[in-house]
């Protein structure tokens, strides 16, 4: 076991997918704007209600019936998975390298067909991966149910923001169908149960609590960034909306992995006040190179950095506070819409 640990989400930091989404567009029609308007309720209620016992990134149960009608198997989310991997630029690259330097895991909301075809393609230990688990082929619906189901969704479709007969279709009418006793079994890997998720890496490996990197960039990361920083860890948003903004203590902005790995390459050979210290000198230094070689990162992470970035357009790295708040929202929303297209970034 290496000193000090790098956990990171998945969609976001790695890839520019949002699998579900995807998937949901993909079999069920007009199952894009279904995705996008269950998503947003999502986040109301996380957010906004903070109801009871409610997980942010449950979209994933809550679509789980509509993919049941279209009559999806695990086999089809398998198929699709594996045909469908956009990772970030240069996130194969920091994976390779992690995997040398620091004790590494993936904990993502994403179903489990999705991450176990994205750590076959990244050549990742699917061991260290985190994820929802989702049997599709041991989800029913009878006729009645299904025909229910389809009503549900055009009700759902025409009436977006009626947040009140949602509560109706997904509290009362579709846990009195059988699917739900299955359905309510799904542990989903979002927010706080990424939080667990960690507090299970770290019985099984026994990690320590305050030298973990986490990197995130939706409200899925929110309770992670935040155990990672009171931890005294490193909490970064990786061209995140508001939600890891608000928590994490360090913004990069790039479109490339490459720069979360010039901090990882800081962070395992010194410490968390070494990282703080040079990116207070990076936003203020006039030759990088220089201030690689001053900080020991790897000569191949700082050839693979200034090649990306040859331009001489450098990535966002900075330490978040008020003053600046503003001004990282804005160029990272704008940089998550850009790469990963705005129907995905604009996903919570």
């Amino acid at each position: 076991m290496f000193e000090k640990s790098f956990i990171t989400d998945c969609e976001g930091p790695l890839t520019l997918n949002d699998n579900a989404f995807e998937m949901s567009a993909h079999f069920i029609e007009n199952g894009d704007q279904l995705f996008k308007i269950l998503s947003l309720y999502d986040d109301y209620l996380a957010d906004i209600v903070k109801k009871e016992n409610y997980k942010a990134g449950n979209t994933l149960k809550l679509i789980l019936p509509f993919f049941v009608c279209e009559n999806i198997k695990n086999s089809d989310l398998i198929d699709f998975s594996q045909n469908n991997i956009y990772a970030v630029s240069d996130s194969k690259f920091l994976l390779s390298y992690l995997k040398k330097s620091m004790n590494t895991y993936i904990v993502s909301t994403s179903y489990g067909q999705y991450i176990e075809a994205l750590s076959n393609y990244m050549d990742f230990p699917f061991k260290n991966a985190f994820y929802t688990k989702v049997d599709v082929d041991a989800l029913t619906l009878n006729d009645e149910e299904m025909e229910k189901i389809a009503d549900f969704k055009q009700k759902i479709l025409d009436n977006p923001e009626d947040y009140e007969l949602f509560d109706e279709i997904f509290f009362s009418e579709i846990p009195k169908m059988g699917i739900y006793s299955e359905i309510e079994k799904i542990n989903v890997v979002g927010g706080e149960g990424k939080k667990l998720a960690i507090d299970e890496i770290i019985g099984r490996d026994k990690i320590n609590v305050g030298e973990i990197l986490y990197i995130g960039d939706s409200i899925t990361d929110v309770e992670p960034l935040e155990f990672a920083r009171k931890n005294n860890g490193i909490s970064i948003s990786f061209n995140g909306n508001e939600y890891p903004l608000n928590v994490a203590e360090i913004a990069i902005v790039s479109p490339s992995a490459v720069a979360t790995c010039v901090i990882a390459n800081i962070y395992s050979n010194t410490d968390k006040n070494n990282v703080l210290t040079f990116i207070d000198e990076y936003n203020d230094c006039k030759n990088l190179r220089e201030l690689f070689e001053k900080y020991g990162v790897d000569l191949e992470i700082k050839d693979k950095f200034f090649d990306v970035f040859s331009s001489g357009e450098y990535p966002i790295i900075k330490v978040i506070d008020d003053e600046n708040y503003e001004d990282i929202l804005k160029v990272s929303k704008d940089m998550r819409n850009n790469i990963r297209g705005e129907d995905i970034g604009g996903l919570g």
